[in-house]
């Protein structure tokens, strides 16, 4: 029997055999950069035709689904967040599905549960919204602790625990979340391991005065969400992942990577410093840029282009209140640049 083909046990449930760990990527053949980069352009070119606050957002998000990664945009209502989120989950031909998070929602709406059919009188799997390819967990921090925590071992692992069997997710698995900042009314911070599962935090902040002048002109929520259409394939986005594996990344650039990290856990204006899982999430990253610029090698400056998205969320200054820590640790990080020598 295959690992994630179903059977029936002796009281007629379902269940799933499994092999422990995160889903291996699957087996597909990597497009050239240089292809990779046009159809990135694409994505780009059709999300931004809805999306017209600073184009760093979308090469944000962009960077994030190349590099099998997930996002968590926050700012204040009316920037667009929710617009950017699903103008990608609608582009990228893939299955998705939008969970709108609420206080009194319960870990089995976003995983499923199993029931109990009444013809058969077996228990059959429902299956929650994160089984999709692309997950849009919108206002994540307006949901309890205990909600939130249901998509940890999706976010990890691509796979879910239902009533003692584990389920796996379909590839690409991608969870595309956004929230307030967590001093608004109603909102429940994120814990650090669940920050941690997200690959970038980004902030979209205003458009700049021009740009604004469009959206009042052009009023883009005229154009319906629902008519965009996608412009890469499923197939199509797992082989610009595998080509992202393949960006080369000098053996300099990854000493570098961890130079830095060391950096932050000694310094003691960290309680926490950058995991082993932010340096790795920081080195894909990486290599996900180099994609977007046709490129098969990543550069120091490829490197330095995602360190706060990547980095800042994932480490705890000392003495600060939480709603300072992002920007307490972009000023650390500079601070620690500036010590390290960058590789030739």
């Amino acid at each position: 029997m295959s690992l994630d083909q179903p059977s029936v046990n002796g009281d007629g449930a379902h269940t799933t055999e499994q092999a422990p760990g995160r889903l291996a990527p699957e087996r597909v053949e990597p497009v050239s950069p240089e292809r990779a980069a046009q159809l990135l352009g694409l994505i780009r070119e059709r999300v931004g035709s809805v999306f017209l606050g600073d184009p760093a957002g979308i090469d944000g998000i962009l960077r994030c689904v190349v590099a099998r990664g997930h996002v968590l945009i926050e700012d204040v209502p009316g920037v667009g967040k929710t617009l950017l989120a699903t103008a990608f989950a609608r582009v990228l031909g893939c299955t998705q599905s939008r969970i709108q998070l609420t206080p009194d929602l319960l870990p089995a709406d976003i995983i499923g549960t199993t029931i109990l059919d009444p013809e058969t009188k077996a228990f059959r799997l429902r299956k929650g919204p994160v089984f999709s390819n692309v997950v849009l967990a919108d206002e994540i921090n307006r949901t309890t602790p205990r909600t939130q925590s249901a998509l940890l071992e999706a976010m990890s692992e691509a796979s879910v625990s239902i009533d003692g069997t584990i389920h796996r997710l379909d590839q690409p698995f991608i969870v595309l979340a956004t929230q307030n900042p967590h001093d608004f009314e109603g909102t429940f911070p994120l814990p650090e391991n669940q920050l941690d599962r997200f690959l970038m935090r980004l902030s979209l902040g205003y458009p700049s005065a021009e740009r604004e002048a469009d959206v009042l002109e052009l009023r883009p929520s005229d154009r319906p969400l629902s008519e965009l259409e996608p412009v890469v394939s499923r197939d199509d986005l797992l082989s610009i992942q595998a080509a992202a594996d393949a960006v080369s990344v000098d053996r300099s650039l990854l000493e570098y990577i961890v130079e830095f990290a060391n950096h932050t856990r000694r310094d003691e204006r960290f309680r926490v410093g950058l995991s082993t899982r932010g340096a790795l999430s920081l080195a894909q990253a990486a290599r996900a840029s180099a994609l977007l610029a046709g490129r098969a090698y990543a550069t120091t400056d490829d490197v330095l282009d995602n360190l706060m998205h990547v980095g800042a969320h994932r480490v705890i200054p000392r003495g600060r209140a939480q709603s300072e820590q992002v920007a307490a640790a972009r000023e650390l990080f500079d601070e620690i640049l500036q010590q390290i020598p960058q590789p030739a």
